[in-house]
């Protein structure tokens, strides 16, 4: 045993060795595998009861053993001094962790599990990279990205201010919907080849618990074991009642980013972050928009002075409309270019139809939330009751039995699957924290540290509670609420891209100085969030933030401005 250990701790060193004489290839590598796992001083966890690791016989490593690593949250007390590679005995799971579901979620636990030197697999459903690469997050970036230089192009009076003119301005939808696809196909073959390269094993058919450590390939009676089955699902649009969707005229975000056509007007039914960025979007690209909000205000889940300022420069200026207060109860869908979609409005409070009612558009873009795709899994079948189909978990991501239940061993769920918070980065923090619990280093994620952003022209970003939450905090919590805000308009870098609208503000305890909340509006707002959400992730204090030196001149000084204030200085 002494001899065999030597030996292994002799290989690994010399590996490490040789992965510092080759940094840079190694960087590449990292950087196309999303890893900088290849960097990690090498080391391993402790041996698993329920996993039973070894080396071949005669001491040598095996080829497609994985060197373990050092955890990248920190937490080292549990690592074993020893430093033999990893290895699932035969007798045992097929896996030590096998994942359902193959988004941003499922992809970043396993990247962790490997970089812990657990042997993985992945359902993937045939969809990797699932809503947020294929039907979100990333193509809706490049909808958004062509749309906002149409939009600057054509805006004749900024153009003027630094002494630009341009003639008409063409855009060509096919190859602007291409931009979007090929984007989405070049960032999920990149995930495909990071989980291959990282030795993950990719299963392409959809997996269905069934039931302890067991996962079946659905549709056929093949089931693969693991020790800890990880459950990242994700989530699909919701469609209410009385719409019916066909796909062209009446249709979700899944479509819409297709972008097979243009219509000339578009009713968005629901304001909040999907429909105002494909409002920013069809409106860019020469559409009208009408809003069908449910709730008494446009953007109701925003800061509400946040809410205000974007009303004047979103909604406003531009060819926007909206009713409030308001359900869209039917759509019926029409044919483009020869039938209008016609639309039933209904009065939220009376429910009685409005005046307005029907309403004849050329589409409607359903943007009324999300609901977990978990019904494949089967989980009724094994007792696990969900709650509107979000599974129930704790704050380590253990899946419960039903609400307030017992834990089901060896079950995680992370993602939009489980509700705790429906954004794509919240899923891959959730997918690390269970993978750290899963090897023995307890961790729990903050979710009031999660920043969310909505990518319109200008951006809107925001982390912790909003000016009411805080308030309510406040109150109930008896301390008192201090508020301080900084502007673009006084910004040099903002002034020199004649961008001086917005706002910034900060939500902070006078006593402790802890910030609460943040939230802004203006140029590059998803970006600048980033400094806030770390802040409130470390606990810093307004004090400690108001002395950090801010490069000048940049956008973060409206953030320096902002934490500066909190504590009555002045920036200059």
């Amino acid at each position: 045993s002494t001899t065999l250990r030597a030996e292994a701790q002799q290989q690994q060193s010399a590996m490490f060795r040789v992965s510092m004489v080759k940094g840079v290839a190694l960087v590449v590598l990292s950087t196309f595998a999303f890893t900088a796992d290849a960097f990690t001083t090498p080391s391993v966890l402790p041996l698993r009861a329920a996993s039973k690791l070894s080396v071949n016989k005669g001491g040598a490593v095996p080829a497609s053993a994985t060197l373990g690593k050092r955890s990248i949250l920190g937490n080292n007390a549990r690592s074993a001094s020893r430093m033999m590679p990893l290895r699932m005995a035969e007798g045992e799971f097929d896996y030590d962790v096998i994942i359902v579901g193959c988004g941003v979620g499922g992809h970043g636990a396993a990247l962790h599990a490997r970089g812990q030197g657990l042997k993985t697999a992945i359902f993937t459903g045939g969809d990797i990279g699932g809503t947020c690469v294929n039907r979100g997050c990333v193509p809706s970036k490049a909808l958004l990205a062509a749309a906002g230089r149409v939009r600057e192009m054509q805006d004749a009076d900024h153009l003027e201010g630094f002494g630009i003119s341009v003639g008409d301005v063409k855009y060509d939808r096919e190859k602007v919907a291409a931009h979007a696809a090929q984007l989405s196909s070049n960032v999920a073959l990149n995930l495909g080849n990071s989980l291959t390269g990282l030795g993950v094993d990719i299963i392409p058919e959809t997996g269905e618990f069934a039931g302890p450590n067991k996962v079946r390939k659905a549709g056929t009676d093949e089931i693969v074991t693991a020790k800890d089955i990880i459950l990242a699902p994700g989530s699909v649009p919701f469609v209410p009642p009385g719409i019916e969707i066909d796909g062209k005229t009446v249709f979700t975000s899944d479509d819409s980013l297709k972008l097979e056509w243009v219509p000339d007007w578009v009713a968005i039914i629901g304001s909040g972050y999907i429909g105002l960025e494909f409002a920013d979007v069809y409106t860019a690209l020469g559409s009208e928009v009408t809003f069908i909000e449910a709730m008494d205000s446009l953007m109701p889940t925003f800061d509400p002075e946040i809410r205000r300022v974007a009303d004047r420069q979103l909604i406003q200026p531009r060819k926007v409309d909206g009713y409030t207060s308001v359900f869209a109860t039917e759509i019926v869908p029409g044919e483009p270019g020869e039938k209008p979609v016609k639309i039933k409005l209904v009065d939220a409070k009376t429910k009685e139809e409005i005046p307005d009612s029907p309403l004849f558009v050329d589409a409607a873009l359903v943007c009324t939330g999300r609901v977990p795709n978990t019904s494949p899994l089967k989980l009724e079948d094994h007792g696990i009751e969900t709650v509107r189909g979000f599974v129930q978990v704790n704050d380590k991501m253990q899946v419960l039995d039903k609400p307030d239940g017992e834990v089901v061993p060896s079950l995680w769920c992370i993602g939009d699957a489980n509700g705790k918070l429906m954004l794509a980065h919240a899923a891959s923090a959730q997918g690390i924290s269970a993978v750290e619990n899963i090897a023995g280093r307890e961790h729990r994620v903050d979710h009031n540290t999660i920043p969310a952003a909505c990518f319109t022209h200008p951006e809107i970003a925001m982390v912790g509670l909003t000016e009411e939450q805080a308030k309510a905090k406040a109150e109930a919590e008896g301390f008192e609420l201090g508020k301080s805000t900084g502007s673009f308009r006084a910004n040099s870098k903002a002034l020199a891209e004649l961008e001086g609208s917005g706002m910034a503000k900060c939500l902070f305890n006078k006593d402790s100085g802890k910030v609460l909340g943040v939230h802004i509006i203006g140029i590059h707002a998803s970006d600048l969030i980033q400094e806030c959400a770390n802040a409130i992730a470390a606990g810093t204090t307004v004090q400690e933030l108001a002395m950090m030196v801010h490069t000048h001149p940049t956008l973060s000084e409206v953030i320096d401005e902002t934490f500066k204030g909190a504590v009555g200085m002045s920036t200059h």
